[in-house]
């Protein structure tokens, strides 16, 4: 009988999704790590689901909140410190800008999404990754390679989808206070009421501050900005069985210094040079699914997203100021014509405007029209996609979207994916597509006016366009009565079209030119995963990606700089019996590679650690990152002169922080 009840309560805990919905109005309501406790008599639950990407028909992991309080996850881009697809990095040596890489690519070949849509793209990436505070976010789900043409045309490398806290989840009131031995300081509150049983309204808050100088090797220049963030979202959900409507509005106000700093007392002969970043940016996000026929999940949506991002950069005497404003609108139609065939079609309705001013410290060399980009764009699109089911055995999905730029002109992208599971222990995957992106040089690399270098731009940058190609395979061997998972992927960008950065090329020497591909630019990315629980409560992860990337510099295949040749990454995680103690541990190494003049810089290792204590209404953790204390060695080059053309902080390839402890609190007040 207990089996009977344990399969049931599995089969309800994998079906139901994060709104407490059955599957419909599926256009809209995107799915969640499923993680649900149940209690009947003296029979308690657990089910979890252990492969984050077994139900998508693309490679896609899930990572939830059982991940992402594995580490502080102040922000979006600490919650991938843990995750070995994705390497997050500092832009530079000066600002505090996080980047991220996903198959050994930049993050603008990424397509970033909230709540399934696209956003932070444009003028708001150089920074975007503290834009999303970590208690905030419910789920990440990040897909390799050729994603879903549903949501446009930019992904290349792939996309990831942040999932915020839902209003229509767990009623009551949640906090995080944060503290480290920098003296940042960091609060989060968020609370959600339920009108009724179908109208619930929530408020999230965030609020970070550091107000220290960073010179940890005191050669008079700041390698952390001071910084300060307000951060707001108010958010509106109505459930009903066949409408689901979603609002939710955001603004944000983010202040950075940075430059000399107190220690620069022995170069008073020296003009200060400061760096100063202001950004006010809004949002607003509005989501509504109509069921049409539940029988055959036949769903039709609308979605809209507007965005204003606003932001006055100072670097020494240059300064770059821009302004960009998006509007989106997508209107989706989704319906199974059998269980075993589904068609997804839509239109979609992209506009940005951006208003540029930019006054160069030193003489421009190129055409300033080349660097500032396209002040207007609008692109409409029509898509496609069919979904093919063969039982629980063979998915297929091919897509395409024909979409028509203002600027470009017209342009097709055809996506295909299949999952084949010819085993119930093993499912193959393999995808293909191609990925379109308007450059916006400066907007999306601020961090570059960070040096003394000229900037060249002497021809107009033309639209970039790739192919990516990838095959994983996600093995699931019984041992020992529990269950070992490996999991190999390989994938292959080739690109047609793109914007170079030619460091120090054939622009002179200290200049950063900005060219069209002329030649081959390609990557190659491999990895394998495995996990294993050992024993009760303890998990061991370990992961190794081989990544070979090259771009065409001035005639000759070479070696893209600043980008690491391999990654390795062990995480082991234990909570106590009745989970009261959680103990996390997670070391990576990362391989060397190449710096702007090809000389190569070191692999290096890093350990990070966290301890957690789980109350009733509260938990407290304690932890501490880059426990090795390795740091580059002087990451600002010519940090006694910025006036200088050598002036350069823009060559990070390692830590900037030293070994780092911080201190936190989580408390919750929900209804049961």
């Amino acid at each position: 009988m207990n089996k009977i009840i344990t399969t049931i309560l599995l089969a309800i805990a994998t079906a139901v999704n994060v709104c407490g919905q059955t599957d419909t109005a599926r256009a809209v309501v995107t799915e969640d790590t499923v993680f649900y406790n149940h209690t009947l008599r003296n029979v308690t639950v657990k089910a979890r689901q252990s492969d984050r990407s077994r139900r998508f028909v693309a490679n896609t992991e899930i990572i939830g909140t059982g991940e992402l309080i594995r580490a502080a996850c102040c922000n979006l881009g600490e919650t991938f410190t843990t995750n070995p697809s994705v390497d997050v990095s500092y832009s530079d040596a000066a600002t505090g800008a996080r980047q991220i890489k996903l198959l050994g690519l930049s993050g603008t070949y990424v397509q970033m999404l909230t709540e399934n849509m696209p956003n932070l793209r444009g003028a708001s990436l150089p920074y975007s990754l503290g834009y999303v505070p970590g208690p905030w976010i419910q789920s990440i789900q990040v897909s390799k390679g050729a994603s879903s043409v549903k949501n446009g045309y930019e992904s290349i490398t792939g996309q990831i989808n942040v999932e915020y806290l839902k209003p229509q989840g767990t009623d009551g009131l949640r906090a995080n206070a944060y503290l480290d031995n920098e003296l940042k300081q960091e609060i989060n509150v968020d609370g959600s009421i339920h009108l009724n049983n179908r109208l619930s309204t929530s408020v999230l808050l965030h609020f970070e501050n550091r107000q220290t100088d960073h010179d940890r090797d005191h050669d008079g220049f700041m390698n952390m900005p001071k910084l300060r963030q307000y951060n707001g979202m108010w958010r509106m959900a109505y459930v009903s069985p066949r409408w689901i409507s979603q609002l939710y509005v955001k603004a944000l106000r983010d202040e950075r210094t940075s430059g000399m700093s107190r220690h620069h007392t022995h170069h008073e002969s020296i003009p200060y040079y400061g760096i100063g970043m202001e950004a006010n940016r809004y949002e607003a996000q509005w989501k509504n699914g109509l069921t049409l026929n539940a029988e055959h999940h036949t769903s039709l949506a609308l979605m809209l997203n507007g965005t204003i991002h606003d932001a006055a950069n100072t670097f020494g005497q240059t300064r770059y100021d821009v302004k960009q404003q998006n509007g989106y609108a997508q209107l989706m139609f989704e319906t199974d014509f059998t269980p075993q065939h589904n068609l997804s079609i839509g239109a979609s309705l992209n506009h940005d405007t951006y208003d540029q001013t930019l006054v160069l410290y030193n003489p421009l060399l190129g055409n300033k029209a080349n660097l500032l980009g396209t002040p207007h764009e609008t692109t409409t699109g029509l898509y496609a996609q069919y979904t093919f089911k063969l039982d629980d055995k063979l998915t297929i999905v091919p897509g395409v979207r024909w979409d028509y730029s203002s600027v470009c002109g017209g342009f097709w992208t055809p996506r295909l994916h299949i999952k084949y599971t010819p085993w119930e222990h093993l499912t193959l995957r393999a995808s293909a597509g191609k990925g379109y992106r308007s450059p916006h040089v400066l907007a999306e690399n601020i961090s570059l006016l960070a040096s003394g270098k000229t900037f060249v731009a002497n021809e107009r940058l033309k639209q970039e366009e790739a192919w990516n190609a990838g095959f994983s395979a996600a093995l699931h061997l019984p041992i020992a009565e529990k269950e070992l998972e490996i999991k190999v992927d390989y994938y292959y960008t080739h690109f047609l079209q793109q914007t170079i950065i030619n460091p120090d090329g054939a622009g002179g020497a200290n200049t950063f030119a900005f060219e069209n591909l002329h030649g081959k630019s390609r990557t190659h990315a491999a990895q394998i995963d495995l996990s294993y629980p050992f024993f009760e409560g303890f998990t061991a992860t370990g992961a190794f990606r081989y990544m070979d990337a090259r771009t065409t510099y001035d005639g000759q295949l070479r070696l893209r700089p600043l980008t690491p040749r391999f990654k390795g990454l062990l995480t082991l995680g234990y909570k106590t019996p009745l989970e009261l103690w959680h103990f996390d541990l997670t070391g990576s190494v990362n391989g060397g590679g190449k710096l702007y003049d090809q000389s190569d810089y070191p692999a290096w290792f890093q350990l990070q650690a966290q301890v957690t204590r789980e109350f009733r209404r509260f938990s407290l953790y304690v932890g501490g990152e880059n426990l090795t204390n390795y740091t580059m060695d002087h990451p600002v080059i010519s940090a006694a002169n910025p006036w200088s053309t050598a002036f350069d902080a823009t060559q990070v390839w390692g830590p900037l922080n030293g070994a780092m402890g911080y201190i936190g609190i989580r408390f919750k007040l929900e209804k049961s």
